[in-house]
């Protein structure tokens, strides 16, 4: 509960009603300024930009959104291999996107791809740039609804209201792209075989959460560590991963030798033959595969393992 300090050691705690009161106190104080209609107007416009501010760029959204864009910037990005126009029903197994990648000229493939990176990248900046813009215009306005002068409010209203529309196409941008698009394919990539005719076909921007490591259950041991992963979406079909280890400052040669990489096909595996009492890095990201673009991030996990055991020194014997 909130208190205000009043004189010398006196306390008065806020409540509900005092803290109508003393809004409508400042309300009264401010409408003394205006006439009754300029008061009116200022009203419902100062009503008008609170309804903005707690429904369209309310602060429990931008937090959602601010989450969303970090969950990208950790995803990875493919490229997915789509028919242009496909009948309901069609069963032609050349339409199939494993088909279609098979017929595609690798070299066109690969160059979409290093489309696919620039755009992914682009629409990453772009991303954490428009909610900036939403940050700070939400900021500006929130400001204004804290002015004591009512006067200057109506004066700059019609700049308050391109700003408004301004925030309202930046929030539709920002939504727009928020999702990955297709990617625009300038030449066919893939030719006529035989005397089927094969459709063009589309190039689509798709994502994969992030593979994370699971920290309750990954433990190291005296020589072995226990590691366990997941991803938030489970995919459809299995997938492959792939698990670093390094020890952490190395102390001769051989021991620069504890390092590897390890080819997973499940969310979990023990890494065995460690060093006692030492520190780890473990890092787990999805094996590369063809359609990959771009993938910004990898999880990564520090552990300890446990001291080995001492070794017991003899008694010494009376004599």
């Amino acid at each position: 509960m909130n208190f205000q300090v009043i004189g010398l050691g006196k306390m008065k705690f806020d409540s509900p009603e005092s803290c109508r009161e003393q809004e409508e106190a400042e309300d009264a104080e401010d409408q003394q300024l205006l006439a009754p209609e300029a008061w009116r107007m200022y009203m419902e416009r100062r009503n008008a930009l609170r309804e903005f501010l707690a429904s369209d760029l309310s602060p429990h959204l931008l937090r959602r959104h601010h989450a969303r864009v970090q969950l990208l910037r950790k995803c990875s990005y493919h490229l997915e291999v789509l028919p242009k126009h496909l009948a309901l029903g069609d069963q032609n197994p050349l339409l199939l996107p494993s088909a279609m990648l098979q017929l595609i000229d690798p070299w066109k493939f690969q160059r979409m791809k290093k489309v696919g990176t620039a755009q992914t990248k682009i629409q990453l900046l772009l991303l954490g740039h428009l909610l900036e813009q939403l940050d700070r215009g939400r900021a500006i306005l929130d400001g204004l609804l804290e002015s004591p002068d009512p006067r200057p409010f109506l004066a700059g209203w019609m700049l308050v209201e391109q700003r408004l529309a301004d925030l309202s196409a930046t929030m539709d941008s920002f939504l727009a792209i928020m999702v990955p698009g297709r990617l625009h394919i300038k030449h066919r990539l893939v030719s006529d075989v035989g005397a089927t005719k094969i459709p063009h076909i589309r190039l689509m921007l798709s994502t994969k959460t992030p593979v994370i490591f699971d920290r309750k259950e990954s433990v190291a041991h005296q020589d072995w560590a226990s590691l366990r992963w997941f991803v938030t979406v489970q995919p459809a079909a299995p997938e492959q991963f792939e698990l670093r280890f390094k020890l952490l400052e190395p102390r001769t040669p051989q021991e620069c030798m504890q390092c590897g990489v390890i080819p997973v096909a499940a969310c979990a595996f023990d890494v065995r033959n460690l060093l006692p009492d030492r520190t780890y890095r473990f890092t787990i990201k999805r094996a590369e595969s063809y359609t990959l673009v771009y993938e910004p991030w990898k999880d990564s996990l520090v552990l300890h393992t446990k001291p080995g055991l001492q070794p017991t020194l003899p008694a010494p014997s009376d004599r």
